[in-house]
C-alpha cells in the first residue's frame, strides 16, 4: 500500500496530504471548543458538559457513559446546532465584507500547516525523512508570513459589522499583533543562527531544527528550550499574544467591548472565527515543538532513530516507514495536544490584562528582552564558531 501511494504523481500525493491534513486539523479545531470547556470545568472543580445523549446512545454499556462523560455528544450537538441555526445578518453592516471575514480567519489558519513537518519515517538507508507538504528552506518565514494575515479577518470583521464595539476590538488585534510579532521573530533568530554554522547552505527549514536536535553529543541532542530558554519563553508569550489567548485576548475582550471583533456575528459564521482561533492555537504549538522540544523527538537526547532501533527486538515491523511514520507522528501530536492543554490552563489561571498592560508588556518589557537576549546569543555563537 505505501509502495502505491509513493508511485502515485506528485501533484497527487500532495492533493492527498492536504485533504488529509486539513481533514484532521478542522476537527481537531473544533473538538478543541470541546476541551477547552472541560479544562473550565476542571480548573473550577466542576462536571461540565455531560448530558448530551442523542438516539440512546448513552445506554450502550461502558462506551456510551464514557463518550458522555467527556462531551463527545455535546460537541456534535454544539456543531450540528450552529449549522442548522438561523444565520442573520444585521442590516447596517457591509455585507460582502462581513460574510467573507470569516473565510479569511480560516484560510491562514489552514495554509500554514503546509511548512510544518509532523512525523518522520526512515528510508533504506536509515535516515530521517520529514512528513510534510512542503519541505522548503523558508519553512519559518512561510509560517509567519501565512499566520500573519490571519489579522485582516479581524480588521475585516471589525470595519465591516459598523459598530464601535467591534471596530474597536478591530484596531487592538492590529496594535497587538504588531507588537508581539517583533518580539516573536527576534525570539527564533538565535535558533537560526545556531543551526546554521559557518561554511553551511543557510536554510530557515524546520526540518533543519528538528534534525539538529537530532544529532549524537550534548550540544547535539540538547532540545532548543534548555539551551535558549530565554528565546523559548519570549516566544511562548508572544505565541499567546498572536493567538489572542487569554490574557491577551484584547480583540475580544468582553468586560469592556461586549464580545469585540465578532459582536455582530452568529451561527455558523462566528465558529468559523473560533475554529481558526484553535486552528492558529495548533500551528503555533506545533511550531513550538519543533523549534525548542525536539519535534518528533521522544525526549531529549534520544533522537527518534535511536528510539526506533530500541524497538527492533520486538520485530523487523517496528523499522517499517510506516510504524515509524505512525509512531513519529503520534509523539508529535502528543506533545501538542499538552502544550494546547496548557494554553487552556493558563486562560483559567491568570487574569485578563489591561489594553495598556498588554501594550506596555510587548513593547517595555518583551521587546527589549528579545534584542538582549538576540545580542547575547550572536556574541555566544561567534565565539563558539
Amino acid at each position: 500500500m505505501l509502495d502505491f501511494y509513493f508511485s502515485l504523481p506528485l501533484i497527487v500525493r500532495l492533493i492527498i496530504q492536504g485533504l488529509a491534513v486539513i481533514a484532521v486539523l478542522f476537527p481537531l479545531g473544533a473538538a478543541c471548543s470541546m476541551a477547552e470547556r472541560k479544562v473550565a470545568a476542571w480548573a473550577q472543580d466542576r462536571p461540565g458538559p455531560n448530558r448530551a445523549r442523542p438516539w440512546g446512545l448513552g445506554r450502550i454499556p461502558i462506551i456510551g457513559p464514557i463518550l458522555g462523560r467527556f462531551g463527545i455528544f455535546n460537541l456534535m450537538a454544539d456543531g450540528g446546532k450552529l449549522l442548522f441555526k438561523e444565520d442573520i445578518v444585521p442590516g447596517h453592516v457591509n455585507k460582502f465584507y462581513f460574510v467573507i471575514a470569516p473565510i479569511v480567519a480560516m484560510t491562514p489558519a489552514l495554509s500554514t500547516i503546509a511548512f510544518v513537518p509532523f512525523g518522520a519515517y526512515l528510508d533504506g538507508a536509515g535516515r530521517v525523512l520529514p512528513v510534510m507538504l512542503a519541505d522548503v528552506d523558508i519553512g519559518i518565514l512561510g509560517v509567519f508570513a501565512l499566520a500573519s494575515l490571519g489579522v485582516y479577518s479581524l480588521i475585516l470583521a471589525g470595519w465591516a459589522s459598523n459598530s464601535k464595539y467591534p471596530f474597536l476590538g478591530a484596531i487592538r488585534a492590529s496594535a497587538q499583533l504588531i507588537s508581539y510579532e517583533l518580539s516573536m521573530t527576534l525570539a527564533v533568530v538565535p535558533v537560526l543562527l545556531w543551526i546554521n554554522a559557518p561554511g553551511t547552505p543557510g536554510t530557515l527549514s524546520l526540518v533543519r531544527v528538528v534534525e539538529f536536535q537530532s544529532q549524537s553529543g550534548f550540544w547535539g541532542g540538547a532540545w532548543f528550550v534548555f539551551v535558549m530558554p530565554l528565546s523559548a519563553f519570549i516566544f511562548l508569550v508572544a505565541l499567546f499574544a498572536e493567538t489572542n489567548r487569554q490574557p491577551f485576548d484584547m480583540p475580544e475582550s468582553e468586560a469592556d467591548l461586549v464580545g469585540g471583533f465578532h459582536t455582530e456575528y452568529g451561527s455558523y459564521k462566528w465558529s468559523l472565527f473560533f475554529v481558526a482561533e484553535y486552528g492558529h492555537m495548533i500551528v503555533g504549538s506545533a511550531l513550538f515543538i519543533l523549534l525548542f522540544c525536539g519535534g518528533w523527538n521522544p525526549l531529549p537526547w534520544l533522537p527518534l532513530s535511536t528510539f526506533v532501533g530500541w524497538l527492533a527486538p520486538l520485530g523487523a515491523w517496528t523499522a517499517h516507514p510506516l510504524f515509524v511514520g505512525i509512531l513519529s507522528i503520534c509523539i508529535f501530536l502528543g506533545k501538542v495536544i499538552f502544550s494546547i492543554f496548557f494554553f487552556m490552563w493558563v486562560r483559567w489561571t491568570l487574569p485578563r490584562f489591561r489594553y495598556d498592560q498588554v501594550m506596555r508588556i510587548g513593547w517595555q518589557r518583551l521587546l527589549p528582552l528579545s534584542i538582549a537576549n538576540l545580542i547575547i546569543y550572536t556574541i555566544a555563537i561567534a565565539l563558539l564558531n
